[in-house]
C-alpha cells in the first residue's frame, strides 16, 4: 500500500520513490475543475423542488459529506432507499441540470496546465479516473481543452465497482501498461483517495472543496491547495532529480 506522509515529514521526498515516474491518474470533478458548487447547486434545488428534507435546502457540509466524489448508484440508495430506481432517474436528471450550467461556468484548478506541459514535457502516459457519467466527463474534459492530453477515460460505471474500490485505478494501469510503482495519483475526494491508495498508489489530494481533515483520514500522501502549490513542485522536482530528468517547472 501506498506511503503517507505525516505533517512533519518532507513532501518533496514523497514520490521520488517512483522514478522513473511513468504515469499520472487524474480524477475529473474537482481535481480538473471546480465542479462541485455546480453539482451542489443542481443537487439542492432539485431536492428543494420534491420536498426533500421537509422542503429545506441541503447545506454544502451534507453535500460534501454524502454525495461529493460517490457514484450515481450509492447516491441514489442513499437519498432515496425506498425507491432506487426512481432515484436514479433523479440524478439522471440532475446530470442534465449540471450539464447546461457545466457549459458556462466550468472553472479549471488553478495550475492544471502547468501539471500538463510538465507531464506533456517528460513524455508520462496519463488517464483520467471518474465516478462521472461519460457525457459529463467528456464535456468536462472537453471544456478545460484536455480531450487531447488523456489518453484513457476510466469510468466507474463501465467497472465492476465504482471508487472507493480500487478497480478502476487499477483498469487504468492497465489500459496505460504501467507500474503502480511507478504511478501516481491526484484525487480531491475521500473516496477517490481511498481508491487510489487502495491500488497501491501515491495519492496527492487537493482540497478544492473538501475539508483537509476529512482527506487526511483517507490517507492520501500529502494534500496541495492547488497545482500551483510549492508543496507539489519540491515533490516533483525531487521525483525529476532521482529520474534523471529535466527540472524545468515552466
Amino acid at each position: 500500500m501506498a506511503a503517507t506522509c505525516g505533517e512533519n515529514s518532507e513532501s518533496k521526498s514523497c514520490l521520488a520513490g517512483l522514478a522513473p515516474l511513468q504515469a499520472v491518474l487524474f480524477d475529473v470533478d474537482g481535481t480538473l475543475c471546480d465542479s462541485d458548487p455546480l453539482h451542489w447547486y443542481a443537487f439542492r434545488e432539485m431536492l428543494q423542488e420534491i420536498g426533500f428534507n421537509g422542503g429545506v435546502p441541503i447545506t454544502e457540509e451534507f453535500f460534501a459529506e454524502n454525495i461529493a466524489g460517490k457514484h450515481n448508484d450509492d447516491i441514489a440508495a442513499f437519498l432515496f432507499p425506498d425507491d432506487i430506481q426512481w432515484g436514479l432517474k433523479f440524478t439522471d436528471d440532475k446530470e442534465t441540470m449540471f450539464r447546461r450550467l457545466a457549459k458556462e461556468q466550468l472553472e479549471p484548478v488553478s495550475g492544471i496546465y502547468k501539471v500538463k506541459k510538465w507531464i506533456e514535457d517528460r513524455g508520462l502516459k496519463r488517464a483520467a479516473v471518474t465516478n462521472a457519467p461519460r457525457p459529463n466527463a467528456e464535456l468536462m474534459i472537453s471544456r478545460l481543452g484536455l480531450s487531447d492530453f488523456f489518453e484513457a477515460v476510466i469510468l466507474g460505471s463501465e467497472c465492476d465497482h465504482a471508487k472507493p474500490h480500487p478497480e478502476p485505478y487499477l483498469k487504468a494501469l492497465e489500459i496505460l501498461n504501467v507500474s503502480k510503482d511507478h504511478t501516481f495519483v491526484f484525487e480531491d475526494s475521500v473516496s477517490g483517495i481511498k481508491a487510489g491508495v487502495a491500488a497501491g498508489m501515491p495519492v496527492v489530494g487537493l482540497t478544492t472543496r473538501n475539508s483537509e481533515r476529512s482527506l487526511m483520514e483517507a490517507k492520501p500522501t500529502f494534500l496541495i491547495k492547488n497545482y500551483d502549490d510549492p508543496k507539489l513542485w519540491a515533490a516533483l522536482e525531487e521525483l525529476d532529480k532521482k529520474s534523471g530528468t529535466s527540472t524545468d517547472a515552466a
